[in-house]
């Protein structure tokens, strides 16, 4: 899902190989996620550049020419999805909705800036004081929406409610090694956090946008959090409006005075909405509709990413309870084909693996193509030649409907019917998501052990392939040993096992990595192209405003 739902924005395909094998020195310089360096018994680590001056700095303000954008006004944004099960809860997000609406009103702890390298936010540093202890120290002054000081005791109580089973949060699985009773306060700024076991991932896990700090007394109905904006008002599947943080700890921000967000479940409405003046930002502008929105009053906002829209293969249901099928869907997927006609060319071949800029990614495993004759062969072996199936779909995100019917004309290839039945987006996130046996959803960029604790293990709050739960236990073995291996080259062999696992009987056609595109009038500025996992900047609207 999205979550995401992730991930992420502006990329150059002939980055990935440095990224991926970047050196250790070179990691912790750049501060990539998922670069904590632990070594042995080492002492003290600063998990925000080392404990240099930049652990402590502020983050950079992403809003370029700032100088340039006027104080006031109403800014109104559409975006993607949406429906009656929408939410305002900080920690529970699922639709582009949710999370365009809680990240004007929490901040976690560190953040995600648009290189997609994590930073100090709320927590002015973080340090290792060991791979098994780590301690919080926050920065001074931050105020809450009702002017309450943000503690230690709100850091405490926004871990607990995040990793409690009721909550049924997001974020919790990826904070499972957080000990409910070792989380300690050291004064009125510091947390010290004793896990169950060492945990690589912790600094990553505590810079995900779902993982905002919230107060003690926080009602998610009402929510108050830290964030540029105020809670205004929340109509679900309609709208949510949002008012001027003043106190806010960012000298300056946000520059709009009101924030409203229209929830579009329809794409082309949502282009008409901006074109007609309605909105004056939208998300996910479709690639088919790319000409209609450039030039004139309006400018395009592209950002190459990591984020992907898979097929979901359930494998505890038939016909994909037998791994001969799966495999054959994967080896029908005509994957540049579906780039090209789906996503109007404005992608990257996928190889059935999520999280292409993890250092760690298995980009050695052989690039599937579409083999129609093998695919026949095991839908014949698996007894399942002449197979009709139901492919269901929604316009959860830019190419995800288009897809679908792309990849129903494939399949009549190798002998199958694909029904694409499309429902709305309220219905596919309703009573029957994460349950549909052949579907679609939408991702973020995320690094690979932050995905798998969100989509692929049977604790993930997403798991849409229900892959790994029961079975095969050995992913999950390998999962736990690669959170706890501190050593770099280590966990990436690991993880390599881990992916070539899911690369051969996984449940996810995952066909290619979508460049983002958003529109926006060209009377507003400060937006800029983002690596991220969230669409229009990371919905970072604090430093959008009305040029002067």
């Amino acid at each position: 899902m999205t979550q995401d739902p992730g991930p992420f924005k502006p990329k150059q395909i002939r980055e990935l190989d440095q990224i991926r094998r970047i050196t250790r020195d070179e990691l912790l310089r750049r501060g990539l996620a998922g670069a904590v360096l632990l070594s042995g018994s080492a002492g003290l680590l600063a998990a925000c550049g080392g404990g240099d001056d930049e652990t402590t700095a502020t983050p950079t303000n992403t809003a370029e020419g700032s100088s340039d954008i006027k104080r006031g006004g109403t800014l109104r944004v559409g975006v993607t999805g949406g429906g009656p099960e929408d939410t305002v809860d900080a920690h529970k997000p699922v639709v582009k909705p949710d999370q365009a609406r809680i990240v004007q009103l929490h901040e976690p702890l560190l953040r995600y800036n648009e290189n997609f390298e994590i930073e100090p936010n709320l927590a002015e540093e973080i340090l290792a004081d060991d791979p098994g202890t780590w301690t919080i120290r926050l920065r001074e002054g931050v105020e809450f929406h009702n002017g309450k000081t943000v503690t230690a005791e709100d850091v405490i109580f926004s871990l607990r409610r995040i990793i409690a089973k009721e909550t049924a949060s997001f974020g919790g699985p990826g904070l499972g090694s957080l000990d409910p009773n070792g989380m300690t306060k050291m004064d009125a700024r510091t947390v010290r956090l004793k896990l169950k076991g060492p945990d690589v991932t912790i600094r990553d896990e505590l810079g995900q946008y779902f993982n905002g700090i919230v107060p003690v007394d926080y009602d998610p109905k009402s929510p108050v959090g830290t964030g540029a904006f105020k809670f205004g008002s929340f109509t679900p599947g309609q709208e949510s409006r949002f008012t001027r943080n003043e106190n806010y700890w960012r000298d300056g921000e946000p520059f709009a005075d009101e924030l409203v967000i229209l929830d579009f479940p329809d794409a082309t409405a949502r282009v008409n909405a901006l074109l007609g003046g309605q909105v004056d930002a939208i998300d996910e502008v479709p690639f088919g509709q790319i000409s209609v929105v450039e030039g004139g009053e309006f400018d395009l906002l592209e950002s190459e990413q990591g984020s992907w829209r898979p097929f979901t293969m359930r494998i505890d249901a038939a016909p994909f309870d037998d791994v001969r099928v799966r495999q054959a869907f994967r080896l029908i997927a005509n994957r540049q084909e579906l780039i090209d006609q789906a996503l109007d060319g404005h992608g990257r071949l996928g190889n059935d693996l999520y999280a292409p800029f993890d250092p760690c990614y298995a980009d050695d495993l052989p690039q599937r193509e579409q083999d129609l004759d093998e695919a026949k062969s095991l839908l014949k072996a698996a007894g399942q030649a002449n197979l009709k199936i139901e492919l269901t779909t929604a316009e959860i995100a830019a190419g995800v409907v288009e897809a679908a019917q792309v990849f129903a004309e494939q399949a009549r290839g190798a002998g199958l019917t694909v029904t694409v039945k499309k429902v709305d987006t309220g219905a596919f996130y309703g009573d029957n998501y994460l349950k549909w046996v052949f579907a679609q959803d939408f991702w973020g960029t995320r690094n690979y052990l932050q995905q798998a604790a969100a989509g692929s293990l049977p604790t993930s709050p997403y798991n849409e392939t229900h892959w790994a739960a029961p079975n095969p236990a050995r992913y999950r073995e390998l999962i736990a040993e690669a959170r706890t291996t501190v050593d770099d080259a280590a966990r990436c062999e690991i993880l390599h096992e881990a992916q070539e696992l899911e690369y051969n009987e996984g449940g996810y056609i995952i066909w290619g990595f979508i460049s983002q595109f958003d529109a926006y009038s060209n009377k507003i500025t400060g937006l800029v192209p983002d690596r991220g996992t969230l669409p229009l900047n990371g919905y970072g609207f604090r430093h959008v405003g009305f040029k002067s």
